[in-house]
């Protein structure tokens, strides 16, 4: 099983439309549960310390957790595929967390098995929400070693 863990709800209809497809596709291989969190608006310490007291409440004590932060390990398409398919042998659930505005707190951080960074750039979240279930799908078909477009 997955879960993602996201903070900020998604505004755009069009990346909802694509947000949805990703989850339907992914549901023919793993359970997938996607939890969205809804923003705080305070200075940056406070914000992510109650981000922080939410995420917290959401996370399966069991769970393998990847953070996705800007400073964690770039890896490629294939990489995620083999770390995601390693990841489920040895634990029955992963939890993918995304923050919000300001990012993570050390809380959340400090309780990460895996740091994973998609680029030193920064994303929209609602838009990056969209392209990290286009790479989880892509992981998937890899693993399956069914074909997929590059």
């Amino acid at each position: 099983m997955i879960t993602l863990i996201t903070v900020g709800k998604i505004k755009e209809k069009y990346i909802k439309e694509g947000i949805e497809d990703y989850l339907k596709r992914l549901s023919k291989y793993t359970k997938i549960e996607l939890i969205e969190l809804e923003d705080e608006a305070f200075d940056k310490t406070k914000t992510l310390k109650k981000e922080a007291e939410k995420i917290m409440k959401k996370i399966n004590p069991k769970s393998y957790i990847i953070t996705l932060e800007i400073d964690g390990k770039e890896i490629s398409s294939p990489e995620l595929s083999e770390l995601i398919e390693k990841t489920i042998v040895t634990h029955s659930h992963i939890t993918f967390i995304i923050g919000g505005s300001y990012g993570l707190d050390d809380e959340i951080k400090k309780i990460s098995n895996y740091k994973l960074s998609f680029s030193k750039m920064t994303f929209p979240h609602q838009l990056f929400r969209l392209l990290f279930l286009e790479q989880l799908y892509r992981s998937f078909k890899i693993m399956n070693n069914e074909e997929y477009h590059k």
